[in-house]
């Protein structure tokens, strides 16, 4: 054999195992992608073998039964109630604020209870009795910490939100006997401090609990002499302008949070019952303000108006006559209307008004003792809870009509979720 025929041979050997290999290889993975397939298919075949109940909090909400010391929490995307918690104590003056996941509702309850709901959970974590009387609280900007205002015993006492342990307790001292007033008008305010109102002594302090998470206390700014038995406080919606009704005279107090040293000044002189003392049935919560556009909307006290206030230079440029008096005022989301209802003896009514034309364009009548309304996130709805009927109304803001009543004892406050974003709520 030649050396040429002899390289041909090898040529010849070497592609017949080429091709051999090959087809085998073929033949190999077209087996491995048929029993790939086969499997897949018979995964996808088979029943799953774990449903996850998965659902989201933003259209969640909890509403205030106060007569039997319980809560319903209910979804506001079906109208329907998911659940009834119970055993929160006296819930005649309750209040509700939200972990930042918005997984969570503290209520406050008038018996100085403060409780710990799971609203996904649909059950109570815990329930701590910190004070005797208290009024409201609210939840620091980073979402750590829990504050509560007392009357009984007068001051502030602070919470870890996870554990509901106390990590600071702040006594409303004042005079020379060191006297402990009553607190009210207790909010978050940007930079993780709290503002509350002392309303035995006239005055306002800031809460600075950056140290808190370090182990120390707070650091306590104290404004004096803002005026005569501060009732409650509001803090705007950007967390700059603080401010304090007053009882004992007419006029209130603001606070521009922005301002170095933060100091108090009276605005709205004539906010209050003036020369004539009319008969007040509920002074309003200051928290029923609201703001369209350039103007805050207030209830004047002992008056049947909504007051008109330019909300640059605090100074009254107008009112709207109304039913009775007000108690809250509240704007929809974007704005365009604002809801008012009222005190008693005339406290089955509700109105709306359209902030362009400052006109009312709509007045209800749900029944007795209309205690509370909550827009949606976007106010194409509001919730309304009409006490003495025990019944929530829901409403379409649009065409203002009545979607869906859902049935609750003796309901009050209405709070949804979307309250954990905004400030001082």
């Amino acid at each position: 054999m030649t050396s040429t025929d002899k390289t041909n041979s090898q040529l010849i050997a070497r592609r017949r195992f080429l091709k051999t290999a090959t087809l085998g290889g073929v033949s190999a993975l077209a087996a491995t992608t048929v029993a790939t397939n086969k499997a897949t298919t018979a995964v996808a075949n088979e029943p799953a073998k774990t449903t996850l109940n998965l659902r989201g909090t933003g259209d969640l909400g909890v509403i205030i039964e106060r007569a039997s010391g319980s809560v319903q929490i209910i979804e506001t995307t079906t109208h329907t109630s998911l659940a009834r918690i119970e055993g929160l104590g006296d819930l005649s003056h309750a209040s509700i604020v939200f972990s930042r996941d918005q997984r969570y509702a503290f209520v406050f309850g008038r018996d100085g209870g403060l409780s710990k709901i799971d609203i996904l959970g649909q059950r109570m974590v815990k329930r701590v009795m910190q004070s005797g009387n208290s009024i409201g609280g609210a939840i620091s900007d980073d979402g750590k910490l829990i504050a509560v205002s007392n009357y009984k015993p007068g001051g502030v006492r602070i919470f870890d939100v996870n554990t509901l342990e106390l990590v600071a307790d702040i006594p409303a001292k004042y005079g020379t006997k060191g006297a402990l007033s009553k607190v009210v008008g207790l909010v978050d305010a940007p930079g993780n401090k709290f503002i509350f109102t002392l309303y035995d002594a006239g005055e306002i302090w800031i809460a600075d609990c950056n140290k808190i998470a370090s182990g120390g206390q707070p650091d306590i700014t104290r404004i004096k002499n803002i005026g005569s038995l501060p009732y409650d406080a509001l803090i705007d919606s950007t967390g700059r302008y603080y401010i304090a009704g007053l009882f004992g005279q007419d006029g209130m107090s603001l606070v521009d949070l922005w301002a170095t040293p933060a100091t108090a000044k009276p605005i709205l002189d004539g906010y209050g019952r003036g020369e004539k003392k009319l008969p007040v049935y509920k002074m309003p919560h200051l928290e029923g303000w609201t703001k369209a556009s350039d103007k805050f909307y207030l209830p004047a006290v002992g008056l049947h108006e909504v007051l008109v206030v330019d909300a640059a230079s605090f100074k009254q440029i107008g009112s709207i006559p109304v039913h009775g008096q007000p108690i809250f005022v509240m704007s929809r989301p974007d704005e365009r209307q604002i809801w008012v209802n009222f005190a008693h003896p005339l406290n089955d009514t509700l109105q709306v008004i359209d902030v362009p034309s400052g006109k009312i364009i709509k007045q209800f009548t749900p029944g007795k003792a209309v205690l509370h309304m909550e827009f949606t996130p976007r106010g194409e709805q509001v919730w309304v809870s009409v006490r003495d009927e025990n019944r929530i109304d829901i409403y379409d803001t649009r065409t203002l009509k009545k979607v869906k009543s859902l049935p609750a004892q003796t309901p009050s406050g209405i709070f949804f979720t979307a309250r954990a974003g905004r400030i001082g709520l």
